[in-house]
């Protein structure tokens, strides 16, 4: 099910073009034998609707670790009932709980409704950081230090 859903964030998100994950890859990620990540599913009526997925970071400023929020989704139908804010708030609780004192996550700048819900739940936005990522190609001739 959990497969299901990250495709459709990744849908919602216009990024089904980069989804490679297999249900194969995400059971031994949240599973295996060096797990890399946590996962929660939420349920409307007995049905899956909504599921967040989290991972330890650290933070050199803090001297500490902390939570880093990859993915939370709500179903669209589903929306307007609490399911998002019950999700967050486990993953706080969880961050709470281990004595972490951050978490952080990114959301799309078109993402409006998101947006908002972070800011309604007194999240704050840093503006002044950009978000970079190295995939394939990049990646890929920067670790065999060849130049793009």
């Amino acid at each position: 099910m959990l497969v299901t859903l990250i495709r459709e964030l990744a849908e919602y998100e216009r990024l089904s073009h980069v989804v490679s994950m297999t249900e194969k890859m995400l059971e031994e990620a949240l599973f295996g034998s060096r797990s890399a990540a946590e996962a929660v599913i939420g349920y409307w009526d007995d049905e899956p609707a909504a599921y967040a997925v989290f991972f330890t970071n650290f933070s050199t400023f803090l001297g500490r670790p902390g939570l880093y929020l990859e993915d939370l989704f709500v179903r669209p139908a589903v929306r307007q009932n609490g399911i998002g804010r019950a999700m967050l708030r486990h993953v706080a609780q969880v961050c709470v709980q281990r004595g972490y004192p951050r978490m952080e996550w990114v959301v799309l700048n078109w993402n409006e409704p998101a947006i908002n819900f972070y800011k309604s739940l007194g999240a704050a936005a840093l503006t002044e950081w950009r978000v970079f990522h190295l995939t394939g190609d990049a990646l890929a001739n920067l670790a065999h230090n060849q130049t793009a």
